[in-house]
């Protein structure tokens, strides 16, 4: 995999939810190889927010919008002209699809309509990437990595949400770009890790909320088995697909962005090593709480992704905890987090070439 920083240099780049945990993380990376990065989002989504804390507003272009508000939307990608847009806006969280459908369906597939449109408006966008969710798939819980060409059929109302934000971006190809200089695809990653996401209803957030209380970390569903990877993963994916494209349109495409097999464990696994990796004697315990229905077994096929641009994943499952802690330490010591954060993307990148 390679992503050429010096492309990147001045590049116009628009990110709807740049506000959230892979959002700020794409905006930190952007701006540090030199793109000029405009992020369109609501505000921050939890009280404690990586965007926040990096003060991003000071070396990109914030914009406080609403995916669903077509006219500002439209507004804000007229005026800034971009060549290569990232969609990351979304509500992401399977529970609340559950609790509030509407607002689901409204943000996930609306709001990839509305920026559709306003891109449809444009000529300057070269490369779109829309970044949907390894649950957009009709999950059979089957053993086998699900591919890019199996069934788009999300159960419940959030992953179908976003199979319906396949659909649409897929629509709007035929129906619209197909005589443009715009090449568009979308990425499909599972579950991230990373220093900074402080989101809800996560079992990483859970465990750092946890480890900075020295409290035991609720875990409520231990047999479940999920692809994670580290965010920097599917993020320099995404890099590379948007920039490929922007290069040859003939790479654009549909593509699954997971960790290779080793790393798709059971939540009690996962907890287990970050236990471990923690220290401080911290601990773990089942907790039995009634829930909507959510898949226990779910897996990636990324082997478009490896044969098209000799795609590997970097770290492990285990590295990518340790990066996480080391984040969270210097965050609970009040420390440097950006010189940890570009020191991440450094030894990443440098891994890469």
């Amino acid at each position: 995999m390679i992503v050429n920083k010096e492309f990147w240099k001045g590049k116009k780049v628009f990110i709807t939810g740049h506000t959230g945990f892979k959002g700020a993380w794409l905006s930190f990376i952007l701006s540090s190889f030199g793109a000029d990065v405009t992020g369109y989002a609501l505000e921050a989504p939890t009280t404690i927010s990586i965007f926040n804390l990096l003060k991003l507003t000071k070396i990109m272009h914030s914009i406080r919008g609403d995916v669903r508000n077509f006219m500002v939307l439209r507004k804000m990608i007229a005026q800034y002209q971009p060549e290569i847009v990232f969609h990351l806006a979304a509500q992401p969280l399977v529970l609340e699809g559950y609790n509030n459908p509407p607002l689901t369906y409204e943000t996930n597939v609306m709001g990839t309509v509305n920026l559709l449109e306003s891109i449809r408006r444009v000529d300057s966008v070269r490369s779109f990437v829309n970044v949907t969710t390894d649950k957009v798939y009709y999950n059979h819980e089957w053993e086998y990595g699900y591919r890019e060409s199996d069934l788009l059929d999300g159960i419940d109302p959030y992953s179908n949400s976003k199979s319906c934000s396949e659909l649409v971006t897929n629509c709007y190809v035929r129906s619209f770009f197909y005589d443009r200089q715009l090449a568009v695809s979308t990425a499909r990653a599972g579950n991230v890790i990373g220093g900074g996401d402080f989101a809800e209803h996560r079992i990483i957030p859970d465990c750092v909320r946890a480890a900075l209380k020295h409290a035991k970390i609720e875990v409520r569903n231990p047999n479940s088995i999920r692809p994670y990877q580290h965010v920097f993963e599917p993020l320099f994916a995404y890099m590379m697909i948007a920039e490929a494209q922007y290069n040859d349109p003939m790479y654009a495409g549909n593509y699954n962005v997971g960790p290779d097999p080793d790393d798709c464990i059971t939540t009690e696994n996962l907890v287990s090593m970050f236990c471990g990796l923690w220290g401080e004697g911290l601990e773990w315990e089942a907790r039995s709480i009634e829930q909507p229905h959510e898949a226990n077994f779910l897996r990636l096929d990324c082997s478009k992704l490896k044969a098209t641009f000799g795609w590997e994943p970097r770290w492990s499952v285990r590295e990518a905890l340790e990066k996480t802690i080391e984040w969270t330490k210097i965050y609970r010591e009040k420390g440097r987090l950006a010189d940890c954060m570009s020191a991440q993307v450094d030894e990443y990148v440098e891994g890469l070439m």
